[in-house]
C-alpha cells in the first residue's frame, strides 16, 4: 500500500508540580520585598514618630498645615498655626516632624 500508518505522538512527560508553582512563589517574594516590607517599615516609623510627639515640636499635617504643638492629648494635638491661633487635629494627621526652628526660617 501507498499510505503509511499513522501513529499517536508519545505522551508528554509529567511535569513536577513544584515547577508549576515556582513562578507564583517568585512573584510573591518580589512583591514582599518591593512593596509589602517597605510599606510596613514606613508605617512602623510613622507610628513611632506619632507616639514621640511632644510640646514644642514643629510639624506638618496631612492637610498641609504647618504649626507648633502646644498641647498633646491621647487622640488630639493642639497646633499653633499663627500668633494666638490654635487648632486641634488628630494625631494621625501629623505627617512630618520638622527640625526645631523651621517655622522661624
Amino acid at each position: 500500500m501507498f499510505i503509511s500508518d499513522a501513529y499517536a505522538a508519545p505522551a508528554p512527560a509529567a511535569q513536577d508540580p513544584i515547577l508549576g508553582l515556582l513562578p507564583f512563589v517568585v512573584i510573591f517574594v518580589l512583591f514582599y520585598f518591593m512593596l509589602i516590607r517597605p510599606q510596613m517599615k514606613r508605617a512602623k516609623e510613622q507610628k513611632k514618630m506619632i507616639e514621640a510627639l511632644q510640646k514644642g515640636d514643629e510639624v506638618i499635617t496631612a492637610g498641609g498645615l504647618l504649626g507648633k504643638i502646644t498641647k498633646v492629648g491621647e487622640q488630639y494635638v493642639s497646633l499653633e498655626i499663627a500668633d494666638n491661633v490654635t487648632i486641634q487635629v488628630q494625631k494621625q494627621t501629623v505627617q512630618t516632624l520638622l527640625p526645631k526652628g523651621t517655622i522661624k526660617a
